[in-house]
């Protein structure tokens, strides 16, 4: 016989923890890029406060604007990347979920641009060595 389980009941302790390990700064991927940049010379501000959607880094004399996206969170467009995979459980949840984050990463980036905000969004399967020299280039070329 099977035991229903109402929505209310307490959440399982394992997936609690496991998405307890989700952080909103300070990823990896964000690291990676900080590290590449500061070490190019480059210096920005964290966590643009004060700016739609919160950018990762900002370079304000340059008014620039990077993003560091991980693919699965923000559903990375591009059809090879194996990041960006589709959960199969739990669809109800995941797909309004993932779409939504997507979608609201596309108007904040209009707002921004309409502002006269230059923007960048790194990927995280795509930050490589040669990636990050490209970044770093793109970012030079950028006047003052």
């Amino acid at each position: 016989m099977r035991q229903l389980v109402s929505k209310t009941s307490k959440p399982d302790a394992a997936r609690s923890a496991q998405m307890a390990l989700v952080r909103g700064k300070d990823t990896r991927p964000e690291l990676r890029v900080r590290r590449a940049l500061h070490a190019a010379g480059l210096r920005y501000r964290l966590q643009g406060k004060g700016l739609s959607g919160k950018p990762d880094l900002v370079f304000r004399s340059r008014r620039l604007l990077i993003f560091i996206h991980g693919c699965f969170w923000h559903q990375h467009p591009d059809p090879d990347c194996r990041l960006a995979r589709m959960p199969k459980s739990r669809l109800d949840f995941w797909v309004p979920k993932l779409r939504g984050n997507r979608q609201r990463d596309l108007r904040v980036k209009a707002t921004l641009e309409s502002q006269g905000w230059k923007i960048i969004e790194v990927w995280e399967c795509k930050i490589t060595p040669e990636q990050l020299r490209k970044l770093i280039v793109e970012i030079g070329l950028l006047k003052r």
